[in-house]
């Protein structure tokens, strides 16, 4: 039988405990432009080149979220260049969770979000 389910991610939700502080963290990350006047509760979608999607979501204002973040990877952002990429993290004091890890083909390193979300910066 054939899927009406298309071979397509469309978007990324990340879950969050504070909106406003994860939407800084990743617009620092990304070179993005951070105005709080622009974040409205409960999601925020940063601009993301392709067509895969970043959302962050907070969920609704009355209800505490519980995160439980995997110690593994969510997703990866790409880089031209390794080095330089962790050394900006390192220079924003975000938490770094790998070193750079070098393999034939690719490199790669791991650092956490505010709410201990794993993310992997890669070449290749």
């Amino acid at each position: 039988m054939k899927s009406p389910i298309h071979n397509q991610m469309s978007t990324v939700f990340i879950h969050v405990t504070d909106l406003v502080r994860s939407v800084k963290w990743y617009c620092q990350l990304l070179d993005q432009e951070f105005n709080e006047e622009q974040i409205s509760l409960p999601v925020y979608n940063l601009n993301i080149e392709g067509v895969t999607g970043l959302t962050l979501d907070a969920g609704p204002e009355d209800e505490l979220k519980e995160i439980h973040p995997s110690m593994y990877p969510l997703f990866n952002l790409h880089t031209n260049d390794i080095q330089e990429s962790y050394l900006f993290v390192k220079k924003l004091n975000y938490s770094i969770q790998s070193d750079i890890v070098y393999f034939d083909d690719f490199s790669c390193f791991n650092i956490a979000d505010p709410d201990s979300h794993v993310i992997m910066i890669c070449t290749g």
